[in-house]
């Protein structure tokens, strides 16, 4: 996610194109769901990836760059959130969501009838809570 940036596709636009049914409508249940949330515009950054609020990042080696506060991916294989941040009792959260997969900062899920939404709900919670005291204002 580090290279992506910001477009000006609609988000809209972008999820009504998806192709399978079960996929599109749990893309918009997961935008519905990080909207409210984070009470943020959703964005496009590149070609697939719903963005909600931005940080400026800076590595020691001197790369930097701007990337969403948190985001999800309505893929083909599966629906990617990118809310892994470590936060507090984020594995108990894990265990307690039901089928998925994890990534450093992703969580792949195939569809939302395979989770507990309101777990999936607090995860998405709790791991905005955590970015947004670490980077400050979306």
């Amino acid at each position: 996610m580090a290279k992506t940036k910001p477009t000006d596709q609609s988000v809209y636009e972008y999820i009504s194109l998806i192709e399978n049914e079960t996929r599109r409508n749990d893309g918009i249940k997961i935008l519905e769901m990080m909207s409210n949330i984070t009470q943020l515009k959703p964005h496009m950054w590149g070609p697939s990836i719903i963005g909600f609020g931005s940080y400026h990042y800076k590595y020691e080696s001197g790369h930097e760059g701007d990337a969403p506060l948190t985001a999800f991916s309505p893929r083909k294989a599966n629906l990617v959130l990118y809310v892994l941040t470590n936060f507090k009792n984020q594995q108990l959260l894990l265990e307690k969501l039901g089928k998925h997969k994890t990534g450093k900062i992703c969580l792949y899920i195939n569809k939302l009838t395979d989770v507990n939404i309101e777990i999936l709900e607090k995860i998405i919670s709790e791991s905005w809570t955590k970015v947004k005291a670490k980077y400050g204002k979306a």
